[in-house]
């Protein structure tokens, strides 16, 4: 099935390696710095190609790659230290770690570690089940269904690529990035098996960070800073 692909503006950050849309609007995260920002994805792109900035939280975070929103907060991949882009931080985790986070203040309300150990690339709060979230468990390349009440493993997928980035998780399954092979992949939840893909043209910015997007998709690239709209 032919998907139509469109470049829509670029990120205030250098490095946007995950975004996730809400009603406020759409936030993205910066990898270098470790700050999301709130903009809004409808209005006009000015001569720059970013659009406008609502506002801006720094976090506890380091090296983020996955976000998501539920439960009234941000959720936040810590895939490691940040000391690639900058100095050390007392806050900075030494393998993957879940931040919970309250996006006025971007205080941190919570804090789990990575099922496994590892790093984590993507993650996404289950609004069809609620209180569960998906990570990605690089480590032994598969996503992992999580109960947040007491941080236990229910469902875990074996994943047929690696460097697995964002999660969507919609009503009949869960979408999986894999940036490598720029290809995303929707899987059964229940039984890991493919449902649907989509391939992203090497003429396409790499996809890294997914968010669902009404019918479509929205994902941002981290080399280049684009944001693109997937028309499904």
């Amino acid at each position: 099935m032919s998907r139509k692909f469109e470049k829509l503006f670029r990120s205030p950050y250098a490095v946007p390696n995950c975004l996730q849309t809400t009603d406020e609007g759409l936030w993205i995260v910066d990898q270098i710095t470790d700050r999301v920002a709130l903009v809004d994805p409808v209005t006009p792109v000015d001569h720059y190609g970013v659009n406008k900035w609502i506002r801006e939280i720094a976090t506890e975070s380091s090296n983020t790659s996955g976000l998501s929103y539920g439960d009234g907060a941000l959720w936040l991949g810590a895939n490691g230290p940040g000391t690639l882009w900058r100095p050390i931080r007392d806050t900075d985790a030494q393998e993957g770690d879940i931040f919970k986070v309250d996006p006025a203040t971007g205080k941190t309300l919570a804090r789990y570690p990575l099922p496994g150990g590892g790093g984590t690339h993507g993650l996404d709060y289950d609004h069809f089940e609620p209180g569960m979230i998906w990570l990605t468990t690089l480590k032994s390349q598969t996503l992992t269904k999580v109960r947040i009440a007491d941080w236990s493993i229910q469902k875990v997928l074996n994943l047929p690529y690696n460097r697995a980035h964002g999660v969507v998780r919609v009503q009949d399954g869960v979408w999986v990035v894999f940036t490598s092979d720029r290809v995303i992949v929707k899987f059964d939840t229940e039984t890991g098996k493919e449902l649907d893909r989509v391939e992203v043209p090497k003429s396409e910015p790499e996809p890294h960070g997914l968010s669902i997007y009404g019918k479509d998709f929205l994902y941002c690239d981290a080399t280049s800073g684009w944001v693109t709209k997937i028309t499904l």
